[in-house]
């Protein structure tokens, strides 16, 4: 039998779970009760095209993004050179830059207007766009392009550490059997990077597809946009609720063919086994080598930045420095908030999960799923995780004023929809997964024995976890804190659709200046946003060098 405290355990973790699931089962909900013939006008219209869009930008952004990762980890992973552990983090560096300012900058630069075409046509004597062709970088294509610059480092990081824990007893082997350099990487490396590619390009697409600034600033429709589109210029929140849907099948489905993709896969390394040798590259292969990395991080991110702080400088007297402390403080304050709270959720659920290790098969089972269950909001895109959000909430705030009304009180407004609770609680929905597996790993490495010997010494329960467990993983919460607030601090799509009114983070506004064509003005604050978003990445590549290094 359950005691009163085994009980409340479950309890508090299943309200938990459901409060992560909320978003899903509202969209599920609502898409159900809507009017189908809507949806079915939307599809003889334009949601075809939308829908194609979509396809088309996730394979070309994806696409891209191996063209430029691949090499470029092959490299820093293959050979020893001068100024390679400079370039295992610099490379890294894109995932700092919110793409919608990326896109912005190049756009700026490569547009009619721009430096680049105006320098050609003055050195050709062209007078017209008629005179010559020019890639339009407004376009499906050029989307595909600045998306791909900032998210290849997914699949960068992840093939790196794949081609790093490589055996080099397997590449002897193959070349002792008379294997090309060509053979080797076609028959031995490439399926052992496989499942690394797999999951990199999974995260790709998800990010393609859950992408908003970049897409609307091109003017790229997308279902993305058809959901912004129908919701806030339509105001048909059914319609909307149904094109999530749409899209949660298709992320799903992506995730649903990775791991299919690689289903029978079986790849066994053992630990005395001799780690890859980095070989030393020199002459024409080394200049090769420097031009490859060093242009793709200044393509990626220095020339942006660059132009940012140009910006700053030449437009601080219009920056409105007053404003950009006022919005600063609603991003650290809502990013402190969020990051506190998916900390303390992700700990109840790990240590959970730990208590059930011990019992019977099916209540492991049950801790297993309340974590997988609780990580399902980062494959959410941040526009559909806020119609999620918005329909319970508004229904919440509607019963409040309803009873209040019965007993004789005012009511109190939008409290849940209105407030910044509904802002935190999507940031909480969206970045606990990297909260949970931030501590996972942690978790994993505290021996069962020491449980056994605080339960021998009366220590159960949240005893336990405050004496024995949070000792050992401050180093994993404090990673997990970092992340999580970088994170909430860049996210735009759920800011857009659920802030306050009067209230402005710093993503919000810089997108605001940007969709205006006026990004100089909040070239500090964008710069900010940079800043800010470099910190979780010097950690984790500074973290994995170390790693790799210790290794071999």
């Amino acid at each position: 039998m359950f005691s009163l405290k085994k009980i409340s355990w479950h309890f508090t973790a299943l309200i938990i779970v459901l409060f992560f699931l909320l978003p899903l089962l509202s969209i599920l909900y609502q898409s159900w009760q809507a009017d189908w013939a809507n949806i079915q006008h939307l599809w003889q219209t334009v949601l075809t095209d939308y829908s194609l869009n979509s396809l088309l930008l996730v394979l070309g952004t994806v696409g891209l993004s191996l063209v430029f990762a691949i090499p470029a980890a092959w490299i820093i992973s293959t050979y020893q050179f001068v100024g390679q552990k400079t370039l295992q983090w610099a490379l890294c560096l894109p995932l700092a830059i919110p793409a919608y300012l990326v896109g912005y900058l190049y756009t700026d630069l490569l547009d009619y207007p721009g430096p680049v075409q105006s320098l050609l046509r003055e050195y050709f004597a062209w007078h017209s766009p008629q005179d010559y062709w020019f890639p339009a970088i407004r376009s499906l294509g050029g989307a595909c392009f600045i998306l791909a610059l900032v998210l290849y480092p997914y699949i960068f990081l992840l093939v790196r550490v794949a081609l790093l824990e490589q055996s080099e007893n397997l590449i002897h082997s193959a070349k002792t059997l008379g294997a090309s350099r060509f053979y080797l990487f076609k028959k031995v490396t490439l399926p052992l990077i496989r499942p690394a590619i797999a999951v990199g390009a999974s995260l790709v697409a998800m990010e393609t597809l859950g992408d908003f600034g970049t897409v609307y600033y091109f003017a790229v429709p997308t279902l993305t946009t058809a959901v912004y589109d129908t919701w806030l210029g339509y105001g048909d929140l059914g319609s909307a609720s149904q094109i999530s849907l749409l899209m949660l099948l298709m992320i799903f489905s992506l995730l649903w063919l990775e791991r299919y993709s690689r289903r029978k896969q079986k790849t066994y390394q053992r630990g005395y086994e001799k780690k890859r040798r980095l070989l030393p590259l020199s002459g024409l292969k080394l200049v090769l080598a420097h031009l490859y990395c060093w242009g793709l991080v200044s393509i990626a991110f220095m020339i942006p930045f660059a132009k940012l702080i140009y910006w700053a400088l030449a437009y601080f007297d219009v920056s409105q420095a007053d404003n950009f402390f006022h919005y600063a403080y609603h991003s650290l304050s809502s990013s402190l908030i969020a990051s506190v709270v998916c900390v303390l959720l992700a700990l109840f659920l790990h240590f959970f999960n730990r208590l059930r290790l011990q019992k019977s098969p099916m209540q492991q089972r049950v801790g297993h799923y309340s974590l997988q269950l609780s990580s399902l909001g980062y494959a959410i895109p941040g526009t559909v995780l806020a119609i999620g959000i918005l329909i319970p909430y508004t229904h919440a705030d509607h019963c409040v004023n309803d009873l209040l009304k019965s007993f004789g009180f005012s009511p109190v407004g939008l409290i849940f929809s209105g407030s910044m609770f509904a802002l935190i609680c999507a940031y909480t929905v969206r970045f606990s997964a990297m909260a949970i597996g931030g501590i996972d790993t942690s978790f994993q490495k505290i021996s069962p024995s020491l449980d056994m010997a605080s339960r021998t010494l009366g220590q159960n329960g949240i005893k336990m976890l405050a004496r024995v467990h949070l000792p050992l993983l401050s180093k994993g919460i404090l990673t997990a804190l970092m992340m999580v607030f970088i994170e909430t601090m860049k996210e735009l799509n759920a800011s857009l659709l659920l802030r306050p009114f009067n209230f402005d983070t710093l993503a919000t506004h810089v997108f605001t200046f940007t969709s205006d064509e006026q990004l100089e003005q909040a070239a500090l604050p964008a710069i900010a946003l940079v800043l800010v978003g470099l910190l979780p990445v010097i950690w984790l590549t500074r973290s994995l060098v170390l790693h790799s290094e210790k290794d071999r």
